[in-house]
């Protein structure tokens, strides 16, 4: 049952029908041991990467995670990177922007979240918000400020796409590498974790009126999805679509998704000069002596 990442990913230039995608697949685990056991591992081998990511410090890695409400983006965050250091990690959530934030261009306020060199970054929700929800909902386009005639424009979303095709293209040239998860639910399976969030009580607090509003658009989302997905998914910045029914098997297809992209920066620890490894060799020598002395 070997994962392979191609298998997801929503190659560059071809369009995107969801409807051809699924939700629910094979699993990858014949039980809840073996599962426990393949994600422990994926955990233990990304905390390892990690340490070499930091130390090595030459790329940043960004994460961006866009899904419809319930399909366990919050979930699969939590558990694949359970085994990265807090230090060498930052998740940002984005809802309604703020005052400020309406008064800058749509990728200001993703941009300042951005992850430094070395370390991780997380989007749950991401600059994509702006060629999702709001081209679903485009009156919101009105609380954005922007000039009428550039509104009404017929290429008004393309140019959205584009202006995220060369944000992407300008991170990578400067050492950030980007995956992107849509984490593919099916309408019927996120009605039943609504119902779950509802029967307990431990979950009541996750379900929200405004959840079961956007549901109504469901068909408007698989289409905004879709244009999204197709304009901006490239082989520097790529889409996966993961299946998102089985909660379990998204967590493994997104970890092993991340090892393979890890893997391929071939990084290595630094190594260190002649003139430092001659410095190290001498305080080890004063340390040994000290030891020594104080025995």
């Amino acid at each position: 049952m070997h994962i392979n990442s191609k298998d997801f990913y929503a190659r560059e230039g071809k369009e995107i029908d969801l409807k051809k995608w699924p939700t629910l697949i094979s699993p990858f685990y014949k039980s809840n041991e073996e599962y426990q056991k393949r994600i422990e591992g994926h955990v233990l081998r990304l905390s390892s990467f990690q340490d070499v990511f930091y130390a090595y410090n030459r790329y940043s890695l960004l994460l961006i995670f866009q899904a419809m409400d319930a399909a366990g983006k919050d979930s699969s965050i939590k558990h694949v990177m359970s085994g990265i250091n807090p230090q060498g990690c930052q998740v940002f959530s984005f809802k309604h922007p703020s005052a400020q934030e309406l008064e800058h261009d749509f990728l200001w306020r993703t941009t300042k979240c951005l992850p430094e060199r070395g370390r991780i970054g997380i989007f749950n929700r991401s600059y994509y918000e702006e060629v999702l929800v709001v081209r679903v909902h485009p009156e919101i386009l009105k609380a954005q400020g922007i000039p009428s005639e550039l509104v009404v424009k017929r290429d008004f979303w393309q140019e959205r796409y584009h202006s995220i095709c060369e944000f992407e293209k300008h991170m990578y040239r400067n050492g950030t590498r980007i995956i992107k998860f849509f984490l593919h639910l099916s309408r019927e399976e996120q009605r039943k974790r609504f119902l779950k969030r509802i029967d307990d009580p431990a979950k009541n607090w996750k379900f929200s009126p405004y959840d079961l509003h956007e549901r109504k658009y469901w068909k408007d989302y698989m289409k905004a999805y879709e244009n999204a997905i197709s304009a901006t998914s490239r082989r520097i910045a790529p889409w996966y679509i993961v299946p998102a029914d089985d909660k379990e098997n998204a967590r493994l297809i997104i970890s092993h998704i991340l090892l393979d992209t890890l893997e391929s920066l071939q990084m290595s620890y630094p190594k260190l000069d002649a003139k430092r490894q001659e410095a190290l060799e001498s305080i080890r020598k004063l340390l040994t002596s000290k030891t020594k002395e104080n025995t």
